[in-house]
């Protein structure tokens, strides 16, 4: 069982040989780097983040929010069509705006639907997701229809930009906005660290202990969707969800303890990201999917380890039972 936890290095020679080729090339580095600065904060924002998702059993919360960007980028395509402002065009900030304010109030809506009891959590989750995607698509169908009547550039993003995103073509704009957002979620997660922790792991006894439990979930929702978001550049809305689950689902198969779960979890993705992106110039692959699937390879290897432990692990012995005194 140990060999299937080995990876060989000849396996992974010409992925590492194809990225320092690129490096080593001035034009193909002016690509590259870019694409590894935006990729590094997000997959650190996004790991963290994934060790409060897994623990909370939020998977499920990450779909919703990360498909309710469909909505955002249907409202900010309409929006360019009718006026025609290049300010709101594809890839502008305004879009970015448009995406984040739908994603968060999406997320705030599913948090206090989680809240009320005529309405089931998977439920209201499953409806902000297929009303988000139904709306968004709507919409950017309707925008080109629009943009094209009144002579206005089509700019309305294709499906499977959406979907699967392009880290690849990535600037350094992206890589700052991908730094700051990144900055903020870590700030924010290392100041309320103490009371989101507990309401991560029992918010029964942290409500209990007067931990402001709402609050602490709609921070929680708030930097999912801040974090889906900038992850839609490296992953599209379809795989941005997954770097939300897998980091931490594979650290957690390893540690249970808070502080070594966060640093695997992070080198766990960091360490995807460059497999991902070697994988993807080596065979001329699309990025985001590659960092994707070494992630899950990442689990699967942690799952059989773990299996693996447990199996060799001998039971502990029953301790015998001290017998009671008899009074004479």
């Amino acid at each position: 069982m140990t060999e299937l936890l080995a990876i060989s290095p000849a396996a992974l020679a010409p992925a590492q040989l194809e990225l320092w080729a690129w490096l080593s090339d001035e034009t193909q580095r002016q690509i590259l780097l870019p694409a590894l600065a935006a990729g590094l904060p997000v997959i650190i924002m996004c790991a963290v983040l994934s060790v409060l998702v897994v623990i909370k059993r939020l998977a499920f919360v990450g779909q919703g929010v990360a498909h309710s960007a469909f909505g955002g980028v249907g409202v900010a395509a309409m929006f360019a069509a009718i006026t025609g402002v290049s300010w709101a065009a594809q890839g502008s900030a305004f879009e970015l705006g448009i995406v984040v304010i739908f994603c968060i109030l999406a997320a705030i809506g599913m948090s206090s639907v989680s809240d009320r009891k005529a309405v089931q959590v998977d439920t209201g989750i499953g409806l902000f997701l297929v009303a988000s995607m139904a709306l968004g698509a709507l919409l950017v169908e309707a925008a080109r229809s629009v943009a094209s009547s009144r002579g206005h550039p089509v700019g309305a993003r294709s499906w499977e930009s959406v979907l699967f995103g392009s880290i690849m073509t990535a600037n350094w704009s992206d890589a700052i906005l991908a730094a700051g957002a990144a900055l903020v979620v870590l700030l924010a997660v290392f100041i309320i660290r103490r009371p989101l922790l507990f309401y991560i792991s029992d918010e029964t006894s942290a409500r209990a202990f007067g931990v402001p439990t709402g609050a602490m979930r709609v921070a929680l929702m708030i930097m999912l969707a801040i974090a889906t978001v900038v992850a839609m550049r490296l992953t599209g809305v379809v795989l941005s969800s997954a770097l939300l689950i897998l980091p931490g689902a594979a650290a957690l198969k390893v540690s249970r303890r808070v502080v070594p779960v966060v640093l695997l979890a992070v080198s766990l993705g960091v360490a995807a990201l460059i497999v991902g992106v070697g994988v993807s110039l080596q065979f001329n692959w699309s990025a985001g999917p590659c960092v994707v699937l070494a992630l899950t390879l990442f689990f699967i290897a942690g799952a059989i380890g773990h299996r693996v432990v447990a199996i060799r692990t001998p039971p502990p012995e029953d301790t015998p039972a001290t017998p009671t005194p008899i009074a004479s």
